[in-house]
């Protein structure tokens, strides 16, 4: 079993990367991040007992972001997705794609989406 998580540089993203840990330790699998943002992934503060590889895009240029976490649960046998979402309004949907949407709705596998509490999209904003 290995969880794959989707992690962009976002407050969704941070919260996506918290539950995934969390569910690894919990069924006690091994995590894999794949890392949409731009910035290197933290995972020096995280519990030992999880074991995480990250998987970095190359930049704005690199494969489409859906891809690449499809990429990866293919490649390595993921059993499940975590995805970050947030509150979107009808005409946001409608006109701009998502990351989010896209893999739950594309994802082969089960999708856990999870969202920030309402102070933890403004914290982690400011």
């Amino acid at each position: 079993m290995t969880i794959i998580v989707a992690v962009p540089d976002s407050p969704e993203g941070a919260v996506a990367f918290t539950a995934a840990v969390a569910e690894a330790k919990q069924i006690g699998t091994d995590l894999v991040a794949v890392n949409l943002g731009l910035r290197q992934l933290d995972i020096a503060p995280l519990d030992p007992a999880v074991s995480v590889t990250v998987v970095d895009r190359l930049g704005p240029d690199d494969r489409d972001p859906v891809d690449a976490v499809l990429d990866e649960i293919t490649e390595r046998n993921g059993t499940r997705l975590v995805i970050g979402v947030k509150q979107r309004s009808p005409v946001g949907k409608a006109f701009f794609g998502s990351v989010s949407q896209r893999l739950l709705l594309d994802s082969p596998v089960p999708v856990l989406a999870v969202k920030p509490s309402e102070g933890q999209g403004n914290a982690a904003r400011s």
